[in-house]
């Protein structure tokens, strides 16, 4: 999982799996912050239907407040006002008790509406078991983790759950409970978006959606409206609110899925167990879900909101596919062009802008249409400045991979590029990110292969004994890389690893080889692990040469190793000799628990 570090580190917010924040997250109907005049704030006081100001003193509420009021019939306003001993302006004139004292018009739709909406807010119960990526057949201890959902109609008009993607993560059982209810209902995920964040759950028990109105999705917002976060965060176990504003709207890292997408910055709370929680405007719609926050001695009540044209991408995708197919990118590094003398060297005219492409990644369509050296001037007809960025909106520009993100996997996009002095237009189609290294398994179990040998091994008074051993190879991830070497892993990696050697006198001087990188298989170069099986399993060579980094050689019998396999299985419990995904390589291997952990399974159960 990449990082984004400035002086603090994003987070996503999700109990039991990341650490909280400092601080305290503030349920209904209590202040989250003192007075911008410094003076202490006291619990919400009605007066009538009249409720002072959350988030402002007595004195602040008031005048905040009867400053906003049309003079009464036969005053007016400062006729009666005096300055208070606390230093503030005050009209002591009686409040009107059908007047709304709130601070934001959020919080004033919420209060008025709160069964309506705070209802389809639920909470979410998730228990975990991640894959160990050393040992790839195996799983690591599960962990529970809550979190935050919300209940909403998709556009066929069934009903479902959203939540965030790493609430759900590798998950063996997911639970969701409803606001003051005792019971919890077993959800099914129906969908996960690494890249979005997003996940999709429903829940068959009918008794779930009785009485409760799923939540609506308004616009993407302005900056400066009222927002309120709901849901259920660390420090207690009922629905919590925080307010605020929108603060920016970008092209935003998004740490889970290692992407940049539209996001929305907010200066409401978003502590850990809000992941997944709704994010209400000024009339109870849902603009957002939140996910991440940045944390650090420089950062101060910044997070992050996935926006509803990113949830929508998403429901489209799930709803046209039946599956999440991603978010494409066009798989290219490229620079800003705003050098004069840099346009002036590929023959642009003064009023010509655009982006110069420096590399192409070999492995996307893209290859195939644009070149470094490329100036790509318009995306869809859309012009590209030379900053890299594009319109938005009113009188806002954003980032141009943003574009891309609004294109669905498999779609075409037109581009307008300038190439050695002329204007050409290339159709490209867009697709998935396809990395050697991929930067997430998205929710799969990492593949892997083991040859099997066998060895003799001498005991105590000289007799022989057959040993089996092997050798277990894997796809090289940056969960894997992550797992192995920790956060300081190197960025550019092998695909096909070496993982780990298991001993005997087979595999004699082979024992400390893990973690190098499989080169070449007789001669013949290693492009990924499928190629690997497929060289092992129609080996007519008498031995196995594997040739590795560093200038290493692993030679194996070949006999032995066809001979070793159902043995070296069932030793170390190892379902298959390869993962299920790559079986079908292996015609007459079964995916199945070997006969020594199903009778240990036997006996525990």
């Amino acid at each position: 999982m990449s990082a984004f570090v400035y002086q603090a580190a994003l987070r996503v917010c999700c109990v039991s799996r990341w650490p909280p924040q400092r601080g305290k997250s503030w349920p209904t109907g209590q202040f989250k912050q003192a007075c911008s005049c410094r003076k202490p704030v006291r619990p919400a006081v009605k007066s009538g239907r009249a409720v002072l100001s959350r988030g402002a003193c007595r004195v602040c509420a008031q005048a905040r407040n009867l400053k906003a009021r049309k003079p009464v019939a036969g005053s007016k306003h400062g006729d009666s006002g005096s300055k208070s001993g606390l230093g503030h302006d005050t009209e002591h004139v009686s409040v009107q008790k059908t007047m709304p004292l709130v601070s934001t018009p959020a919080d004033a739709y919420l209060e008025q509406h709160e069964g309506k909406f705070f209802d389809a807010v639920v909470k979410v119960y998730c228990i975990h078991t991640e894959p160990n990526y050393s040992l790839p057949w195996q799983r690591k201890r599960q962990y529970s983790s809550t979190s935050s959902g919300f209940m909403v109609k998709n556009g066929e008009g069934q009903r479902c759950l959203l939540t965030n993607a790493h609430s759900v993560e590798y998950h063996t059982q997911v639970k969701v409970k409803r606001r003051g209810d005792d019971q919890k209902f077993i959800a099914e995920v129906l969908a996960i978006g690494v890249e979005c964040d997003i996940a999709l759950l429903t829940v068959k028990d009918e008794a779930f959606w009785e009485g409760v109105k799923p939540l609506s999705f308004g616009p993407l917002p302005c900056l400066q409206d009222a927002v309120a976060v709901v849901g259920y965060p660390i420090g207690g176990d009922t629905i919590s609110v925080t307010s605020g504003v929108v603060s920016r709207i970008e092209v935003t890292p998004y740490v889970h899925g290692s992407t940049e997408l539209l996001g929305v910055q907010i200066d409401a709370a978003i502590n850990s167990g809000n992941s997944g929680g709704p994010v209400f405007n000024e009339v109870g719609e849902c603009v957002g879900i939140a996910f991440q926050s940045l944390s650090g001695s420089d950062a101060e009540n910044i997070g992050y909101v996935i926006p509803t044209p990113v949830i929508q991408h998403f429901l489209t995708d799930f709803r046209q596919n039946g599956k999440f197919t991603g978010f494409p990118v066009m798989g290219m590094k490229w620079q800003r062009m705003e050098s004069h003398a840099l346009r002036s060297a590929y023959k642009m005219k003064k009023e010509q802008k655009g982006i110069l492409v420096r590399h192409v990644q070999p492995t996307y369509e893209t290859a195939k249409h644009l070149k470094p050296d490329d100036i790509i001037m318009r995306f869809d007809g859309i012009q590209v400045a030379s900053d890299g960025t594009v319109p938005f909106r009113e009188k806002e520009r954003i980032a141009f991979n943003y574009l891309t993100s609004q294109k669905y996997s498999g779609e075409q996009a037109v581009l307008d590029v300038w190439r050695e002095g002329q204007e050409v237009q290339l159709t490209i189609r867009l697709m998935r990110p396809r990395l050697l290294v991929p930067l997430h398994l998205a929710n799969t179990d990492p593949s892997f292969f083991v040859v099997a040998v066998t060895g003799w091994m001498y005991g105590e008074q000289g007799a022989k004994q057959l040993h089996y051993a092997g050798i277990i190879f894997t796809v090289c991830s940056e969960p894997y890389l992550l797992s192995e070497y920790g956060a300081e892993y190197m960025s550019e990696a092998p695909v096909v690893v070496l993982s780990q050697v298991l001993a005997c006198d087979a595999t004699l001087g082979y024992e400390d080889y893990c973690n190098v990188q499989v080169l070449k298989f007789n001669s013949t170069p290693v492009r990924n692990l499928r190629h690997l099986i497929q060289l092992v399993a129609t080996c007519p060579d008498p031995y196995m040469r594997f040739d590795l980094a560093y200038k290493e050689v692993v030679t194996l019998q070949t006999d032995a190793v066809k001979d070793a396999t159902a043995s070296i299985l069932e030793l170390h419990s190892i379902p298959a000799a390869v993962s299920k995904d790559m079986l079908a390589l292996l015609p007459g291997v079964q995916h199945v628990v070997p006969p020594a952990a199903a009778t240990a399974h036997a006996a525990n159960s």
